[in-house]
């Protein structure tokens, strides 16, 4: 860990909103912007981009609705360009927007690279220098904080130093608060920002110096730290690094890197630190986005450890395989088992489901071999703790099956080419010797196997009329094998409270599926039986 003296106060200006609502495929609403913005505020980040007011009827609509606001610490910022060539500023219709929309601060953009200014633009260096300046200052006429994002500068300093660094000049002289140094192409690396950075800040020390990097050659957040480490003071980025093309600088990394790593005032307190991971999930969940489970610091498997050599020393001393205190992040320490497995991931799995568990090294050794035996058929017990806990069951001799099945049957039928099909299950089981038969109607085959076999054991067990499948997923485990191949069915299932992960694999998909079914519905007995009886609950951990 690297720990500074430095005295500065870091600036986390975030424009998820607007960069980040450009990402492929993602549409935020709205109402969808003024919740991220909230709990953006909330969680105490200093500048809010909100968008561009005028751009789209979406971005006019949220800036009508933060109206309202009330944040004690957070600003709002609109987001636009110079005014428009030919015109003069004070007649520029979106400059008047961005002082009309209500935000606390305006960041406009100006071009900095002198290919833009000749072929995008199709002016002369000279003219966009005019409208840098006039543009500024008129805002400043109107709004209390104007920030100056300096487009393309890293490519329009390294192609013509003299004219990148007078486009900074005519945002300063005409009164900016900030100059913001973006690498737009997101070609940079860190060494060429931060040379970079250091003659700007060197130039201007009583100015705010900025960084707003983009990822397309997966340096963005390196890149802001490099920007920070020469001297920058203020960072934007993204929730999740998300943005055109590849993103941008992913503040969930930055700001813990900032805090924990290079001892950095950034604003963010402790408390708000550990509600890192909740942002980036409500981030993801506002933008219909699958959590990336490998995500540096709040991904779910940024602390999982598989190796047992691994494994074995995080139980001494988790620092020795861990470069921070995951909870520091709202993140927590996972033991993953599979066929690499040994005995410490044994014992700190169950440590983790069950601390007060004493486990003989026999029970531990024969567990170990059977998942070993398992996973070389197929079976994955990483995202699949139910099956796993019921597997350490069997192999201390604590578990009692609650039930037999005698046979089940589906039938699924399609008539006529447009027709939808029609399933159907029939299951027969045997519960303390009684025989139970029952038929169900499904959506699909799956579905009606899980109500035919529910719908058999609830007058035995009514807890299950609580229970619900709520995932599904299939994988084909061997393409070479085409439909003959094995699949391994992983089930999410749910009864309310809990939720739970169970795993079947087979050459039939129906097979796999109830070997996985069969696992959620004895692990859910397990836990309503354990409960009944006053003992300690084991959970996977995803309540």
């Amino acid at each position: 860990m690297i720990m500074t003296t430095d005295v500065r106060r870091i600036q986390l200006y975030d424009t998820t909103l607007r960069d980040g609502a450009q990402s492929a495929g993602i549409h935020f609403s709205a109402e969808d912007k003024k919740r991220i913005a909230r709990r953006l505020a909330s969680f105490g980040m200093d500048w809010i981009e909100g968008g561009w007011p005028g751009a789209s009827p979406t971005d006019d609509c949220f800036f009508e609705l933060m109206r309202d606001r009330a944040w004690s610490h957070s600003r709002l910022v609109a987001f636009g360009s110079t005014a428009r060539p030919g015109h003069p500023a004070s007649e520029d219709p979106g400059l008047a927007r961005l002082v009309a929309c209500g935000a606390d601060a305006v960041c406009i953009f100006g071009k900095s690279w002198d290919l833009h200014v000749t072929t995008g633009l199709g002016i002369d260096l000279q003219t966009n220098l005019d409208l840098v300046r006039e543009s500024v200052a008129w805002l400043k006429l109107h709004v209390d904080t104007v920030l100056f994002d300096a487009e393309h500068f890293f490519d329009g300093y390294a192609a013509n130093r003299d004219y990148a660094m007078q486009v900074l000049a005519a945002a300063a002289d005409a009164g900016a608060d900030s100059l913001v140094l973006c690498d737009t192409n997101g070609g940079s690396l860190p060494e060429q920002i931060g040379a970079c950075v250091r003659q700007v800040v060197a130039r201007y020390p009583d100015l705010t110096i900025g960084i707003h990097a983009h990822n397309d050659s997966e340096m963005a957040v390196a890149n802001a730290v490099s920007a920070v480490s020469a001297g920058a003071s203020h960072v934007q980025g993204t929730i999740n690094g998300l943005g055109e093309r590849c993103g941008n600088t992913n503040l969930i990394s930055v700001i813990p890197v900032l805090k924990l790593k290079m001892g950095v005032n950034c604003g963010v307190s402790t408390e708000s630190l550990r509600k890192l991971r909740r942002l980036s999930t409500f981030v993801n969940e506002m933008a219909n986005q699958l959590p990336w489970q490998h995500q540096p610091f709040v991904g779910q498997n940024a602390f999982a450890h598989k190796g047992g050599i691994h494994v074995s020393a995080v139980r001494k001393a988790s620092h020795l395989y861990e470069h921070i205190d995951p909870a520091s992040v709202g993140n927590a320490q996972r033991v993953l088992v599979s066929n690499q497995a040994g005995r410490s991931n044994i014992l700190a799995k169950l440590q983790q489901l069950e601390p007060d568990a004493i486990v003989d090294d026999a029970a531990v050794v024969r567990a170990v071999q059977r998942i070993k035996e398992m996973e070389a058929t197929g079976y994955a017990f990483e995202g699949a703790d139910a099956s796993f806990q019921l597997l350490l069951r069997r192999a201390t001799g604590q578990f009692r099956r609650h039930f037999e099945l005698v046979s089940f049957r589906v039938y699924d039928e399609k008539r006529g080419h447009d027709e939808a099909p029609e399933s159907e299950a029939t299951v027969q089981v045997r519960v303390n010797g009684r025989l139970l038969h029952t038929a169900a109607l499904g959506s699909g085959p799956v579905n009606a196997m899980d109500k035919a076999l529910r719908a058999a054991l609830t007058g035995a067990y009514p807890g299950l009329e609580d229970m619900r499948l709520t995932d599904f997923k299939v994988r084909v485990l061997s393409t070479k094998d085409a439909t003959e191949a094995a699949v391994r069915v992983l089930i999410e299932s749910s009864d309310g409270v809990r939720k739970w992960n169970t795993v079947g694999v087979s050459t039939d998909v129906l097979e796999a599926t109830y070997r996985a079914l069969n696992d959620a519905i004895e692990y859910k007995l397990v836990m309503d039986q354990v409960a009944s009886e006053g003992e300690q609950v084991i959970t996977d951990g995803s309540l």
